[in-house]
């Protein structure tokens, strides 16, 4: 199981499902990342948090945590 937490800066990966639950899913799903959904992984921090992509035609930063819950392929 690869993370969006895993993923290089230069990858686009597609989402595959959304782990977590409640709230945290919830908002997740609300910044327009959804299964099936392609993502691109701009830059990623030197220590991994935030980890900042393109998502349907705007630029979102994410953290670590959140980047954990989306798994990807």
């Amino acid at each position: 199981m690869q993370t969006l937490k895993t993923a290089k800066p230069g990858d686009t990966v597609r989402v595959t499902k959304i782990t977590g639950a409640g709230a945290v899913k919830h908002r997740i799903m609300e910044m327009g990342i959804t299964n099936g959904i392609e993502v691109y992984v701009r830059k990623v921090a030197p220590l991994g948090d935030p980890v900042e992509i393109t998502v349907r035609g705007y630029e979102l930063s994410l953290r670590k945590a959140d980047a954990e819950l989306i798994e990807i392929a």
